[in-house]
Formats: C-alpha cells, structure tokens, sequence
C-alpha cells in the first residue's frame, strides 16, 4: 500500500486489509491508515470508502482525521477532501453578526460550499415565523444540512468537525485541543454575548452612547488580555502554533470587530495582533469579511 500526502490524499491498494493495526505506528514520518472501513464488501472496491487517516512527523501524530478514499488499482485514483461534501449547505447569516462570520470562516477553511440566506436583524427578519421554526431563540446563524439544522455558532462548527473532518479545527493533542475550545469559550461566552446589538442597544437606550461605548470597551479588554495570555507561550503564526485552528477562527472575527467597530488599540496585544495579521492574509477569511457578504449593500 502507498500512501502520498499532498493537497491531494491517494491511497492505493489492490485489497483492504481488515488486520490493519488500530495502534500508533512508531514511524518517523509517515502518513498511514489507521482504522479500515466500519462495513467493508468486496463489491466495494472501486467506491469512495471512509477510512482514518494519522499524519506523523518525528514519531509524533500531528493530526488525525476521516478521509473519503479512493482504492482501486489504477495508480491515478486519488480523491480531493474540497469534493467532501457535493451538496451545498444553506447558512442562515447576517453581515455584522461576529458569530455568523466565525461559521463562513469555518466553512471556508474546509472547503465547504454553501447558499448565503441573509437575516436583516436591523429589519427584525429573525422574528419571522419561518426562521423562529428554525431557531427559535431567534439569532443567527443557523446552518442547515439536508435534514439537520444546527443553530449557534460554538454547535454549528463542533457539528462541522464531526461530520466534515478532512481539514480539522482541532489538533489532536490534547492541551491543544482544550486551548482551543477554551479560547473559543471566551469569545462566544465571555465576550460576544456582552457586546451584541440588543445588549448595547439597552445600554445606549438607558445610559446612553458614550456609556455603551465605554462598556463595550471593558468587556473587550477584559476578554482580550486573557486571551493574550493564554495563548501567550503557545502561540506561532496562529493562536496554538503554525496551523490554523478553532481558537483562530474565534478571535479573528472579534479582533476585527473591536477595532473597527469599537475602536480598540490592537497593538496592547501583541500576540492578537500577530495572529490577527496572519489569518488577514487567508483567503478564506478574506472571503469572510462582512463587506464582502450579499447583504452588506443592503445595510
């Protein structure tokens, strides 16, 4: 059996062997299917299989995941994660919702096309009876697939990485993985809650501009220096090294959000600020960007 790792995973195998080992191999570096098929018949040869995949460098497992695999006897067979899923998913959004823009991030980062249905909140749209039978705590987003609808942003992208693993947003190590979620944890708890618009319309309603302002600000803050050091000595290029993660697809949107929308001096967090910058540079969040959404020219 050869393995060849790139964009592209080709495995090739004239049989599958059900004695595949479940253990870790000790190999340097190497990339090698670790579990066969849940149901496996011979009739199945030349059909997308699922099997899992561990990705190793220096002996040690950098990451773990499903993959759709393509076992045929022709050398050229190969399968490409980006054709995962072929239906589209539909994405209940709203341009300015922080959490609806961490789901595009996410769903660009694997690969994942989906139908942009836009929620005015300005307009009262999520108040409509047709969206309450889809969330009925009235917010966005709401990811719909096929028959599975999933709302809040922390579910919608756990639902994604169970289902759609290819490209993951959890390492497999796990103080990674908890300093992940934890990071994610303080964004869509500690954070956003605080400074969403109906909040800080009741702010500004009973105490006025400059107070919501003020007060969005402290949460911000809070949130932000606890964040800078948490991620403080783990911290690459990205929140818990080179590699684009939960904790990333979280803070981005944030980050962007107290600076431009409440005027927030970035540069008193230097690891925000680096890891802010890098994910600036991906394609995918770029393709995220509120502006960049079909309803933000109807704002």
């Amino acid at each position: 059996m050869a393995i060849v790792l790139s964009r592209r995973i080709t495995i090739l195998s004239k049989c599958i062997y059900t004695s595949l080992p479940f253990a870790h191999s000790s190999s340097q570096n190497r990339v090698f299917i670790t579990k066969p098929l849940h149901h496996f018949h011979t009739s199945c040869l030349n059909k997308h299989l699922s099997v899992e995949v561990e990705i190793c460098k220096n002996g040690v497992i950098t990451r773990r995941f499903m993959c759709k695999s393509a076992i045929d006897t022709n050398p050229n067979s190969s399968f490409d994660p980006k054709n995962s899923a072929a239906k589209k998913f539909i994405l209940y959004s709203y341009w300015q919702s922080s959490c609806s823009w961490r789901v595009r991030f996410a769903l660009n980062l694997k690969g994942l096309s989906y139908e942009y249905r836009a929620v005015n909140l300005s307009k009262g749209e999520q108040f409509a009876p047709e969206f309450e039978k889809l969330n009925p705590l009235k917010y966005v987003p709401v990811l719909v697939d096929g028959d599975v609808v999933v709302s809040d942003s922390y579910s919608i992208l756990l639902y994604l990485e169970e289902k759609y693993p290819e490209k993951p947003l959890l390492p497999v190590d796990p103080q990674l993985r908890a300093i992940n979620l934890q990071a994610a944890s303080i964004v869509s708890s500690s954070i956003q809650p605080l400074i969403m618009l109906s909040v800080l319309k009741y702010i500004e309603d009973k105490v006025g501009r400059q107070a919501q302002l003020s007060f969005a600000q402290s949460i911000l803050d809070k949130g932000f220096l606890a964040l800078e050091r948490l991620l403080r000595d783990i911290s690459g290029r990205y929140a818990t090294g080179d590699e684009v993660y939960l904790a990333d697809v979280f803070l981005a949107p944030q980050i962007y959000i107290g600076k431009a929308r409440f005027n927030m001096d970035i540069s008193k967090y230097p690891v925000l600020s680096k890891i802010h910058k890098s994910c600036e540079a991906l394609p995918a969040f770029q393709a995220s960007l509120p502006e960049r959404q079909p309803d933000a020219q109807s704002r």
